[in-house]
């Protein structure tokens, strides 16, 4: 029995009845940009995530880049401070802002941004640091907001992976002005396209960030601000009203998964589970194996499929040259980068499926 990596089709299925509905009021309503869907998608993902304001846009980066540019970092601290163990389109987003990715190392249990490590690199040029929620676990928000707090400097969060996550009983915009959040179509709650949103507790940051992504533009065609063209659709925010009601329990049935996965790999000799804070919602299940290749052809030859999040680390790509790092200097991230692999899990998956998957890490572990 083949095992993909993820497979969206039970997650469409079920919603099928609530999809139909909203996407006959859209074409009976025949506004397909910036209208009663967005607006109404907006109002239940910001109660959902315990915000008081959402600004839906086009995909995750540009909620990324807006919720910089919405902070008015100085052009002479105009350095972000992020981990190297992420989606490139993190860094791509700092750039797009006009500042320059600059990076620390990674926890190596939890390979999540060191908050030790950022702050011992923190200089005057750095105008916001940029922690990113990855595989859907919580950073440690408190020591990074301490950081920002202390230094003077923003912070900003990058939630692309970590819908529905919280710190304790706390939701992620108690800690900073913008949280953002990608819908692309594999995350916890994604859309059949692309799509993002910031999250804010701030009504002056909320119209900001609405001119920001219309152009600058409020109401009119006269651009007050250098904005962007960055709107979510109303057919993508259709799918997301159908979806939003379902999030709790899908996270829920992730959790369970993955419990099973820990259960059963916890002890397989060159393999390490990647431990996982309170509150992780589980966008992905990674573990760490010393023989990843092996490993992934072995599970391959098996019929389940995998990936890696992610193989190169950002300091390392051509692209983010200009930080100034070479091979070596952020050690933990780098090998990280050789020994991660991802597990399927996704709505729809069944124990059966995660007993197979892990019986097939063990015979290889054996072997």
């Amino acid at each position: 029995m083949k095992i993909p990596f993820v497979n969206l089709h039970a997650r469409v299925r079920e919603a099928g009845p609530e999809l139909h509905a909203c996407f006959t009021r859209l074409i009976e309503r025949g506004q397909f940009i910036l209208g009663e869907q967005v607006a109404s998608f907006e109002d239940e993902f910001a109660r959902a995530m315990g915000a008081r304001y959402a600004v839906a846009v086009a995909n995750g980066t540009d909620a990324i880049e807006l919720s910089l540019r919405a902070e008015n970092i100085p052009t002479g601290s105009n350095q972000v401070l992020t981990t190297p163990l992420t989606a490139s389109f993190t860094a791509l987003a700092i750039l797009a802002a006009g500042s320059k990715p600059q990076f620390a190392d990674i926890d190596p249990e939890t390979l999540l941004l060191d908050p030790s490590d950022a702050g011992n690199r923190l200089t005057k040029k750095t105008g916001a640091i940029l922690p990113v929620h990855l595989y859907g676990q919580p950073c440690d928000l408190r020591r990074f907001a301490s950081l920002a707090r202390v230094a003077d400097q923003s912070l900003i969060q990058d939630a692309c992976q970590a819908h529905g996550a919280q710190l304790g009983d706390k939701p992620f915009t108690s800690f900073s002005k913008c949280v953002a959040y990608s819908f692309y179509p594999t995350k916890n709650l994604g859309c059949l396209g692309d799509g993002g949103a910031i999250l804010t507790n701030s009504a002056t940051v909320s119209g900001r960030l609405k001119m920001l992504r219309d152009g600058g533009r409020r109401g009119s065609h006269i651009s007050r601000i250098a904005g962007v063209n960055s709107r979510l659709d109303e057919i993508q925010a259709t799918f997301l009203r159908a979806f939003l009601p379902r999030l709790t329990g899908w996270t829920e049935e992730r959790r369970r998964l993955a419990h099973i996965y820990e259960e059963q790999l916890s002890d397989c000799p060159g393999i390490q589970i990647v431990r996982h804070r309170p509150g992780s919602v589980y966008h992905l299940f990674p573990i760490r194996a010393r023989r990843r290749e092996r490993l992934r052809k072995h599970l391959a030859e098996r019929g389940i499929g995998t990936a890696v999040h992610y193989p190169v680390p950002l300091h390392l790509q051509p692209a983010f040259r200009e930080c100034g790092l070479k091979r070596g200097d952020l050690p933990h991230a780098e090998k990280a980068c050789r020994e991660v692999l991802s597990l399927p899990l996704w709505t729809g998956m069944t124990e059966g499926d995660v007993g197979e998957i892990a019986d097939s890490v063990r015979t290889f572990s054996r072997e």
